[in-house]
């Protein structure tokens, strides 16, 4: 099966991410080690304003938000999906994080494909559990 994950952009947003295929192998190594394989998975690089009208047409939730996955996988362990990330959030939460933009988007980048994998954080001990696996793979990572 082939195993694509693609990175894009939601005009007007222009982000480009640094180390395309390395970020690629991480993410697909992750899934593996989760015991899924990516069949299909878009991130899409969007504005606050972009990602707030996704989030009121199809959850019904009038707020800012860095991140709405949403799962289109039809087969067990196979993920397929689209993610889409508000980099204007993300540059605010780094900055109210006091981390750098990077590892604010590479944990935002782990933290949808956690959700395609059925990892939740609707509560907080599935928020404690989805921050030490953010953290996990985070460490892992090597540039």
């Amino acid at each position: 099966m082939p195993m694509t994950i693609y990175f894009h952009n939601e005009a007007p947003m222009t982000y480009r991410l640094r180390n395309i295929r390395k970020v690629r192998k991480w993410l697909l190594d992750l899934a593996r080690k989760e015991g899924f394989d990516i069949s299909n998975l878009n991130y899409v690089f969007c504005t606050d304003n972009y990602l707030h009208q996704i989030n009121v047409d199809y959850l019904q939730h009038d707020t800012l938000t860095d991140i709405i996955t949403f799962d289109q996988s039809e087969e067990e362990n196979t993920i397929e999906g689209d993610i889409f990330i508000s980099i204007e959030r993300v540059k605010e939460n780094a900055k109210l994080e006091s981390v750098s933009m990077r590892k604010e988007l590479l944990r935002v980048l782990v933290h949808g494909l956690l959700h395609l994998i059925g990892y939740d954080d609707k509560s907080a001990s599935l928020k404690k559990k989805m921050r030490e696996k953010e953290d996990y793979y985070l460490n892992r990572l090597q540039f």
